[in-house]
């Protein structure tokens, strides 16, 4: 599969004899994948094909399917309730014969509720099955147009994901630079400070310097969390240029490229490199809710 987002739309229409309908698919984010079907009563038994269609097109995201269906208004039969009629008739006669009452017309007994009964055709099964059938086909159409959505908002995210792996990398670098003057910088920073306290001092003290020095500036060593930060780089862009969905595994290589940032700056004894591990920090957090959107 190709790289794939999980917000998408997609919309398709569709009609068979006397009904019509119109199938709407949304996507959004989802750490799992959970489909939900809407539709008029008695078109339940769709809801299955809906959750397969999804289960086949994606893996993650939450994907809610709706289908809006309508039967147009026909002329249907109607018979007459003779029963009903002559009753009507029955009762209105001592009125007529008193003269109360003029005698009532056909056209008016027809137009009293209850007389003309509108009997509703029922949908063979043959009919029926071929109506289910027809929005069964509309709604794999709204998942494929989903799907290809998602996929366009891919190809977008690949881009920006691009980029900020590349910022990344740059910063890595600067930081890189930086941390190599850190050994130097923290020797002339504690000579400063002891000759302040102590004047020139003695050779031991000089070697005692040194020793200190030495003792900081492997303690400020971050040549391992940047080795690990250029690796996570490398796997980033190998994930990018992957097939198979990589927002699960993209959002864990987010978090390790935060902890080695995070050490980076505790380890930091300069202000230049807390200032790249810093920056380090803000361009991670903008891929991390980046790929909140990859699936």
């Amino acid at each position: 599969m190709a790289f794939s987002g999980m917000t998408g739309f997609a919309r398709v229409e569709g009609a068979l004899g006397v009904w019509s309908w119109a199938v709407e698919a949304r996507s959004v984010n989802g750490r799992n994948l959970e489909t939900r079907f809407r539709g008029p009563p008695g078109f339940e038994s769709l809801d299955r094909a809906v959750r397969e269609g999804g289960q086949a097109r994606f893996q993650r995201g939450q994907i809610n399917i709706g289908l809006q269906a309508k039967k147009a208004e026909t002329a249907a039969p109607v018979r007459v309730d003779i029963a009903a009629l002559e009753r009507l008739i029955a009762l209105s006669q001592p009125y007529v014969e008193r003269g109360e009452a003029a005698p009532p017309s056909f056209d008016g007994l027809l137009a009293l509720r209850g007389v003309l009964i509108a009997e509703e055709e029922e949908e063979d099964a043959e009919f029926r099955a071929s109506l289910e059938a027809a929005m069964a086909a509309s709604l794999d159409q709204a998942l494929d147009g989903l799907k290809a959505a998602r996929l366009e908002e891919g190809t977008a995210l690949i881009q920006v994901l691009s980029n900020l792996v590349d910022r990344i990398e740059a910063l890595t670098t600067v930081a890189t630079a930086e941390a190599a003057a850190q050994g130097p910088a923290l020797k002339a920073r504690y000579s400063a400070r002891i000759a302040e306290l102590a004047g020139e001092g003695s050779a031991a003290l000089q070697d005692r310097i040194l020793q200190e020095a030495a003792m900081l500036a492997v303690k400020a060593d971050v040549r391992e969390e940047l080795d690990r930060l250029g690796a996570h780089v490398g796997s980033a862009r190998a994930l990018l240029a992957s097939d198979a969905a990589a927002g699960r595994r993209l959002d864990f290589l987010a978090q390790e490229f935060m902890r080695e940032a995070n050490t980076l700056c505790s380890k930091s004894a300069a202000s230049a490199l807390t200032a790249a591990g810093l920056e380090l920090k803000a361009v991670i957090e903008q891929f991390r809710e980046q790929i909140q959107n990859v699936e």
